[in-house]
């Protein structure tokens, strides 16, 4: 028999809490700056609470958040667009956006090649796509996995398994991006990570795949010719 609970989407969305960590967002600010691409439209797709306009909103002039659900806390302000990306896309046209952002949660989806696809689509030639994700090379998710048997952000519980289900590894990142048609793709970690069990985080000597929460790629949609 199928559990419900596994094809509620929204009931998923909601055990994520709509909100990313910290370094996350940071990271993506600096991937953005370092790729150079900023000023125009953004939009936000798997937005949640709309968090990471709070931290590029001086880069863009306008913002367009994309989710399953309309969080509480998402700024009235905002244009929203409700979408279940396991079933549709992204009620926006074909090559909209400046750039086009999703910030942790490709993870919770069931197609991630679709996934990217779309957020393609919705990227202006020339514009930018950036997404991220849990990093499952961190010395602590590998660690995980040898001794417990699943990656660290995939453990049955309430914020990973089952509203994370979708694993993905830097080569798997960067493959997608590039099979999607993406071109000059990048990688970059949060260079921060959580000590498990505290909220303590190790000293930013500590840096790169081994030592990150978070890995995100990044690349361009080619213009025409």
């Amino acid at each position: 028999m199928a559990n419900p609970y596994m094809l509620d989407t929204e009931t998923r969305a909601l055990e994520s809490g709509g909100t990313s960590t910290g370094p996350a967002y940071l990271m993506a600010v600096r991937a953005l700056n370092d790729y150079g691409k900023t000023g125009g439209l953004l939009v936000d797709v798997g937005c949640g609470k709309g968090k990471l306009w709070s931290h590029v909103s001086g880069m863009f002039s306008d913002y367009i958040g994309a989710d399953v659900i309309r969080y509480d806390g998402y700024p009235d302000s905002l244009k929203f667009v409700k979408v279940d990306l396991d079933t549709g896309g992204v009620q926006l046209p074909s090559d909209h956006a400046d750039t086009v952002a999703s910030l942790e949660t490709i993870e919770h989806l069931e197609n991630p090649r679709s996934f990217v696809r779309e957020l393609v689509r919705l990227a202006k030639p020339g514009g930018v796509v950036l997404v991220t994700t849990p990093n499952q090379q961190s010395v602590i998710s590998l660690l995980c996995l040898h001794l417990r048997g699943h990656y660290r952000f995939f453990k049955e519980g309430p914020g990973h398994y089952p509203a994370h289900i979708t694993a993905l590894l830097e080569l798997d990142l960067r493959r997608i991006a590039q099979e999607c048609g993406l071109v000059d793709v990048k990688i970059y970690y949060s260079n921060l990570i959580q000590i498990p069990r505290t909220v303590r985080r190790l000293p930013g000597i500590f840096r790169g795949r081994l030592f990150s929460d978070n890995i995100a790629v990044i690349g361009r949609k080619p213009a025409p010719a």
